[in-house]
């Protein structure tokens, strides 16, 4: 089955952002797919034969300077940082709260089909972790959005794969991973560890297609 569907990545250099783009690269149903990124991409980060990749290197600071961009069908939302990278809590609430916020708007403003971000599993506005606190704003922020259609938050718990960054806490819950997504069950089945290519896959299936 051949689309004729357009997707617009943000945050495609992250661990979920690149196991996503190179699923759309493949998928028969997308025939270009923008990126917008901070810096060229190398190369060698994905196989694009059928020639489908356009990326774009952009002031994030500035993000509202772009909208034309946003004219596609998909919006595919994968920015996030950590306290660690971001440096304040104030940097961390730029990238995870407002470029997000800002993307919908635009997402908006353009009459995109459907906007999917990445949220966490225990995101709450009323959280006393500042993490998922943002994460539970944002959410409350673009679900009561008007006239922003579709729009879908996917929740992962611990992410697996290969990060470029290191981020000790996280090594050891991915050595342990495999013992405690056996012990995660019923209730506890959304705290299982999951990887950056099926929280891809979920974004790509929480998009409209018509």
């Amino acid at each position: 089955m051949h689309g004729n569907k357009t997707a617009l990545v943000l945050g495609a250099t992250g661990l979920v952002g690149k196991a996503l783009v190179r699923q759309l690269l493949v998928d028969p149903r997308y025939t270009s797919i923008t990126l917008l990124v901070r810096r060229p991409l190398p190369a060698s980060l994905f196989s694009d034969p059928a020639g489908k990749l356009n990326p774009i290197v952009i002031d994030f600071g500035a993000l509202q300077d772009y909208q034309g961009y946003f004219s596609v069908s998909h919006v595919y939302c994968c920015l996030g940082t950590t306290m660690k990278i971001a440096g304040s809590k104030a940097a961390f609430r730029k990238v995870d709260f407002e470029y997000v916020h800002i993307a919908a708007q635009l997402t908006r403003a353009q009459r995109a089909e459907s906007f999917v971000w990445i949220s966490s599993v225990g995101a709450d506005a009323k959280s006393a972790n500042f993490y998922l606190r943002v994460k539970g704003e944002l959410e409350n922020a673009l679900m009561r959005m008007p006239q922003l259609p579709n729009a879908a938050a996917v929740r992962p718990s611990l992410l697996l794969g290969e990060r470029a960054e290191s981020r000790p806490a996280e090594d050891i819950m991915q050595a342990l991973a495999p013992m405690l997504g056996k012990l995660m069950v019923g209730p506890l089945k959304k705290y299982r560890p999951v990887t950056a290519a099926e929280v891809a896959h979920k974004m790509i299936t929480l998009q409209h297609f018509e």
